[in-house]
């Protein structure tokens, strides 16, 4: 949303968007062939839902944190019961405690942008997921913004992005936020980017920023501008829809 980057296809933003995730990475997630062995196997026993075999019942049973039950999960996002057992097999092969830090996330994310520094992106990002605020990302807080993101409605989607630029959550967005922001997303690309980037660009988008959302002109960007701004915005509205049906 920052620079409106080129409208990406379908495929490439859904390899592109796992490979970002943490505990969601494609080595993770089980071919056609496991995932069917994993959910006709599954049970539903809390908290041993999602495990499908002893071996994974015991993994559980030695775990930091415990995933809520499967019908809550459920009620809670918009995924099916075999998306979530999927998605859990996944998150529990690269977080076995059930959980992951600050650190952990940001070591995760690094792997995909070794040309740059993707730790200030990473750690406005791993906040946005932590939304209680207490310094992890649970299962249940990985799939409930996943869902939002990839399930939501358009206004569920941007609220959630909002957020992510709120940076102090005091409900407004101010040219700081928005150009820390702009600067972490061009320190994780790296400096070596064809064509190169000029060291003004992140300023410049946060003033393209604020022409098109800033409507009042009073410095700061609330939700209700931001949500008529982007719904108002082509190129927004078909990027947001990019995200159906990713996974």
């Amino acid at each position: 949303l920052p620079g409106n980057p080129p409208v990406q296809t379908k495929k490439a933003l859904k390899q592109r968007f796992l490979k970002l995730l943490p505990c969601c990475r494609p080595k993770s997630i089980p071919s056609l062939s496991e995932s069917k062995t994993v959910l006709a196997s599954a049970t539903l026993s809390s908290p041993g839902f999602l495990a499908d075999s002893v071996e994974d019942e015991f993994e559980l049973s030695t775990v930091c944190h415990r995933p809520e039950g499967l019908e809550q999960l459920q009620e809670q996002t918009k995924f099916t019961r075999k998306e979530l057992q999927v998605l859990y097999r996944g998150f529990k092969n690269e977080c076995p405690s059930g959980i992951v830090n600050e650190e952990n996330f940001k070591q995760i994310y690094s792997q995909f942008f070794p040309q740059g520094d993707s730790s200030t992106y990473a750690t406005f990002l791993f906040n946005a997921f932590d939304t209680d605020h207490d310094g992890s990302v649970s299962f249940e807080d990985f799939v409930s913004g996943l869902s939002t993101i990839l399930r939501g409605t358009i206004d569920d989607r941007l609220n959630w992005a909002f957020n992510l630029y709120d940076l102090n959550k005091d409900g407004c967005i101010t040219r700081e936020e928005m150009l820390d922001i702009m600067k972490s997303i061009y320190d994780m690309m790296g400096k070596y980017t064809y064509p190169a980037m000029r060291e003004e660009a992140p300023r410049e988008h946060v003033e393209n920023f604020f022409q098109k959302m800033d409507r009042n002109k009073d410095g700061v960007v609330t939700i209700e501008e931001f949500l008529e701004s982007c719904q108002k915005d082509e190129n927004i509205m078909r990027s947001m829809q990019l995200f159906d049906s990713v996974i």
